[in-house]
């Protein structure tokens, strides 16, 4: 298991509200618990007895720079989850900054727990603005999006 896995594994974690996980695979053992800000990792290796411990800084996200437009809306997040901005990898993308969109027009997807839960629109506007990165993870109540309306 590479680094930057269990450095993935740690920001999901902690995305999801875990206080500790625990992951077996062949010839390893990963226990991860938060501890305040950090997450203290103990690795075993199934052949040997010693113990290697190993801190893992999670950075907090910066909050979103929002310019609100007049009559601007944010569309934020029902869930925690991973952000998909089109049903499909080789899709096009279901909404880009200038769209005009419908209430009940689906925006993007949130995956969450191997669920696709679809993000409507809440009004009839303009996409002004869309604040967050094709396959990261959002929080609950994230803005995802800034619609003006007309």
């Amino acid at each position: 298991m590479q680094i930057n896995e269990i450095k993935e594994l740690a920001m999901l974690m902690n995305s999801a509200g875990l206080s500790d996980i625990e992951l077996k695979i062949p010839g390893m053992e990963i226990k991860l618990k938060k501890q305040g800000a950090f997450v203290q990792m103990t690795s075993t290796p199934a052949v040997e007895e010693t113990k290697e411990q190993v801190r893992i800084h999670i950075e907090s996200k910066p909050e979103a720079k929002v310019t609100k437009a007049l009559n601007g809306k944010e569309v934020k997040s029902p869930i925690v989850g991973t952000f998909y901005s089109s049903p499909s990898p080789d899709s096009p993308a279901y909404v880009k900054v200038g769209d005009t969109v419908k209430k009940g027009d689906v925006l993007c997807i949130i995956e969450a727990m191997k669920m696709m839960n679809e993000i409507e629109a809440e009004l009839d506007g303009k996409i002004v603005e869309i604040l967050v990165a094709n396959e990261s993870a959002v929080e609950f109540g994230q803005p995802l999006f800034l619609i003006e309306g007309v």
